[in-house]
């Protein structure tokens, strides 16, 4: 890795975002000494719908993980953490049990809420989601999309389902998947969904419930900076 000591410590950073994913080696300077990249396939079925396959997403995320940690171990070299960062109100849904996604992730600029979001605001929810979250009603964030996957998509609410955003997808198959891997997210994606109170730093039973929402089936949340397995 030219510019970089053997020696020094290098962290991974996974960027799962909108157009690609890639895994980025970073030195004790903050600089790029590798990285590996692939392609995201957008899907547009509608006007006005965007989705990607989360099996795509990790798959992404597995192959450049796996370039880069090869040539760190051709290195002889060890990345002292790994961290996520992604798209943060793309949705995705799965079975934790069979590890399957139950619907293709519906991506951040995904408008088919907008009915539903009008909707809402004209029920008098403004001012709570505003209170709460510092936000407004809008298909941009992540509530809508959720509820619309359990009210239009074919997602049938179950012990087993996992709501949560991109990073919690990955996080989750890096950890094992079926096998144990950890259902969480943290505050930073948990804070665009709609359904985070900003102030308590929990997700909100009142959000939860005008979103006709199952709590139960969210992440958990950990704060950006915290150990989210060894």
């Amino acid at each position: 890795m030219p510019g970089s000591s053997p020696r020094s410590p290098v962290v991974v950073a996974i960027d799962a975002g909108t157009t690609g994913v890639r895994s980025v080696v970073i030195d004790h300077r903050g600089s790029v000494v590798d990285l590996a990249y692939r392609e995201l396939t957008q899907y547009f079925p509608r006007p006005g719908w965007v989705e990607h396959d989360p099996m795509e997403i990790w798959a992404s995320v597995a192959a450049t993980l796996g370039d880069v940690a090869g040539r760190l171990a051709d290195a002889g070299r060890v990345p002292a953490a790994i961290g996520i960062t992604n798209q943060r109100e793309t949705v995705v849904a799965w079975d934790r049990r069979t590890g399957h996604p139950l619907h293709r992730a519906i991506v951040w600029q995904d408008s088919r809420t907008a009915a539903d979001c009008d909707a809402l605001v004209e029920a008098g929810h403004l001012p709570l989601v505003r209170e709460r979250t510092g936000l407004v009603i809008d298909p941009y964030f992540s509530a809508t999309k959720m509820r619309w996957l359990l009210q239009h998509g074919g997602v049938e609410r179950s012990a087993d389902l996992a709501l949560g955003t991109v990073d919690a997808w990955v996080l989750w198959n890096l950890t094992g998947a079926v096998t144990g891997g950890l259902f969480a997210t943290d505050a930073t994606n948990a804070s665009r969904t709609l359904l985070y109170d900003i102030v308590d730093r929990q997700w909100s039973d009142e959000l939860c419930e005008v979103f006709a929402l199952p709590q139960a089936n969210l992440p958990e949340v950990r704060p950006s900076c915290g150990r989210f397995a060894a």
